[in-house]
């Protein structure tokens, strides 16, 4: 049975690029998402998952855009294959059908654990920076978006009784910031 070649694209975030990946490949289906292969809950992983059927070939760039640990990408991989779905690591130049391989086997799992170990030294480093910038006084989110007099302006307006719906208008903040501030 011939099916579809279908390209699973994923990258960390909106800011990287998917060009790169599987760009030589010829494929009937892509499904690309820009998310962390933190855990399998990805809406485009999902829907890729649901689209494949018997005699279909997933096509993934490496090990590490499908999963970043072990169990998941073991999981994935054991529930397609027995799907009838064969999946093509282009990087790792890896194919997994059905047919017991011990040697490939064992290369999936070190592969697995090398991108389970490669996420668990980004968690760690981003944990360091994040704990230096804060040491530093270095503020994380958006800042302030009223000055400290503009909050104490505005709670004594609230306190007279103005309509809080013209004085987030007047403020420039939405209802909710507004709520926000006077708590």
């Amino acid at each position: 049975m011939v099916g579809q070649n279908v390209g699973y694209i994923r990258v960390s975030s909106v800011q990287q690029n998917t060009d790169r990946q599987l760009a030589d490949v010829q494929l009937d289906r892509i499904f690309e998402e820009k998310v962390s292969a933190k855990d399998t809950s990805r809406p485009q992983l999902q829907a890729c998952f649901n689209h494949l059927r018997e005699g279909d070939t997933l096509h993934v760039h490496s090990i590490d855009r499908l999963a970043r640990n072990l169990f998941d990408l073991q999981h994935i991989v054991s529930e397609l294959v027995a799907k009838g779905v064969s999946i093509h690591f282009h990087k790792e130049n890896m194919i997994f059908s059905g047919s017991a391989n011990p040697m490939q086997e064992l290369m999936l799992q070190m592969l697995g654990s090398f991108a389970q170990f490669e996420r668990a030294l980004i968690k760690e480093r981003q944990r360091e920076g994040i704990e230096s910038a804060l040491s530093k006084g270095i503020k994380f989110g958006a800042p302030p978006k009223l000055k400290p007099e503009q909050v104490e302006a505005l709670k004594a307006r609230v306190i007279a009784g103005e309509d809080k719906s013209q004085l987030a208008k007047e403020f420039g903040i939405s209802r909710p910031t507004l709520y926000k501030v006077i708590a």
